[in-house]
């Protein structure tokens, strides 16, 4: 598997994640056997690889690793500053079609404490499919922008959960009726949270660093099929 490279220079490099590859191996995710993100680019540069942030092993997109782990500190530091912009799309049920900013706490799997958690939502299109979803004779989607200003695990998904427009694909925290017709319909059985972008002021070099990822082959088709155009 050949990993996307959106942008690289002494200290960093971005890459696209794929779906359902983890970053690297853990203790959560010890029964995958699988190649990891670190795993596939060790093979791909014959070097290591250390990663500044998370991003979950269903959603893909937009990811930031240094090439010295001493360097690691340094842009993990603008991250707990709020100083990187992230900007994830999502697919999810319903008609989503008002701004909105979910601030409903989250809690961490580890210490099983809440944690103040805030998500910027915004609607991007819509789409009515004349196909029944239980317990309805149609079904509703949306497509929407997240920007979350905290980083907590599971963050996107819960919050969009707790509003009622769970993310389409997502096994833990989604609606079964509408995962199960993006099976049956589209053969999709993927997570529909991709991070779409990600903006900062580079720490070292002082460069302004803007990258947009490109989107998974089953995001392409459900584009076509909805008739939706995002640029």
């Amino acid at each position: 598997m050949q990993i996307e490279i959106l942008f690289e220079d002494d200290y960093i490099i971005i890459v696209n994640k794929p779906n359902n590859v983890l970053i690297h191996n853990s203790y959560y995710a010890r029964n995958i056997k699988d190649d990891t993100l670190l795993d596939l680019l060790q093979k791909q540069f014959n070097t290591d690889f250390y990663p500044v942030h998370r991003l979950d092993r269903k959603t893909s997109g937009v990811i930031v690793l240094a090439k010295q782990k001493e360097h690691v500190s340094i842009f993990q530091d603008l991250f707990n500053a709020n100083k990187i912009e992230k900007t994830y799309i999502a697919i999810v049920r319903g008609f989503f079609e008002t701004e909105v900013v979910v601030n409903s706490p989250v809690k961490n799997p580890d210490t099983k404490v809440y944690k103040e958690a805030e998500t910027f939502c915004e609607p991007i299109a819509t789409k009515l499919l004349e196909i029944p979803v239980h317990p309805y004779q149609t079904s509703r989607y949306s497509l929407v922008k997240l920007k979350p200003a905290t980083g907590r695990m599971h963050q996107l998904r819960i919050h969009m959960n707790k509003i009622s427009h769970p993310i389409v694909g997502d096994y833990k925290y989604g609606d079964r009726f509408h995962n199960r017709m993006f099976e049956t319909e589209f053969n999709s059985h993927n997570l529909f949270l991709h991070a779409y972008s990600i903006q900062f002021e580079h720490p070292i070099s002082k460069k302004y660093i803007s990258v947009n990822t490109s989107f998974p082959n089953d995001w392409l088709l459900i584009f076509k099929v909805f008739d939706w155009n995002f640029n």
